[in-house]
């Protein structure tokens, strides 16, 4: 069975439109992140290195990534 044959167009398509709507929901999380906080965040970690920040933004991303991709897959 040829690899390419087995791949359907509307599974494509599909992939291309989740993964928009996976883009999307993290950039409105981070606009909400950023606007709900007191301080500037980007200055906190490039210009101050706060490494503590940085952590908790990344895994704040991790988690909400991983939530966006059991609610697509459900």
């Amino acid at each position: 069975m040829d690899l390419f044959s087995a791949i359907q167009l509307s599974e494509v398509i599909s992939t291309f439109f989740y993964t928009f709507i996976g883009v999307v929901l993290m950039f409105l999380v981070w606009k909400v992140i950023d606007w709900m906080t007191p301080f500037p965040i980007l200055k906190e970690i490039e210009k101050d290195q706060n490494m503590a920040l940085a952590v908790l933004i990344g895994l704040l991303f991790v988690s909400i990534s991983i939530i966006i991709a059991a609610v697509i897959l459900s």
